[in-house]
């Protein structure tokens, strides 16, 4: 039987291998990197044939409450393994498509870039310039337009896999932790 979408069996364990290198925490589903390892064959193979049957739907996310220096606290997302895997595999096609769209003087979540690479380029302008302009846009992954974003992906991605997945993608349901299971005295 055919599958609707032909996506190479090396770029899930290429995927894996680098979930796997990054480590983190289990998500919504406990299961770790290491027990999903346990199965691992089988593991991949699931995913694999959900992406390229059209019937991968990604796991809600677990959300993680991380305090914030100024105050309150910020909901980090922690996907399943499977999931974080889905992800690199899209990852991995779309980064070297769309980076070099990218303006030279973008650092966030840039590969090979890093927040010390953006500080060492403010050090070196400073130096060049009388004025420098900071800004911040608080909340831009909770309040992006994702239809923008999808036309954008659209605009420079044909891929027909990568584009049914990646909405589901960006707009992850995180899941608030559990309520604690001590009882009040």
């Amino acid at each position: 039987m055919t599958k609707p979408f032909n996506i190479p069996k090396a770029l899930i364990w290429e995927a894996f291998k680098k979930v796997k290198e990054n480590g983190g925490a289990a998500g919504i589903d406990h299961e770790s990197i290491e027990q999903f390892e346990h199965h691992l064959k089988g593991n991949l193979y699931k995913l694999w044939n959900r992406l390229c049957s059209g019937s991968y739907f990604p796991s809600p996310v677990k959300g993680v409450p991380i305090p914030k220096k100024s105050g309150g606290v910020r909901m980090l997302g922690i996907p399943t393994v499977a999931d974080r895997v889905a992800q690199t595999a899209v990852k991995l096609i779309l980064e070297p498509r769309i980076d070099p769209l990218f303006h030279p003087n973008s650092y966030g979540y840039r590969p090979g870039r890093s927040a010390h690479d953006a500080i060492a380029m403010v050090r070196r302008r400073s130096w060049e310039y009388d004025w420098v302009v900071e800004f911040d846009i608080k909340g831009l992954f909770d309040n992006i337009d994702h239809n923008l974003l999808m036309r954008a992906l659209k605009k420079h991605c044909e891929i027909p896999w990568i584009l049914l997945y990646e909405p589901y993608r960006v707009s992850g349901t995180i899941n608030p932790p559990a309520p604690s299971s001590r009882t009040r005295s």
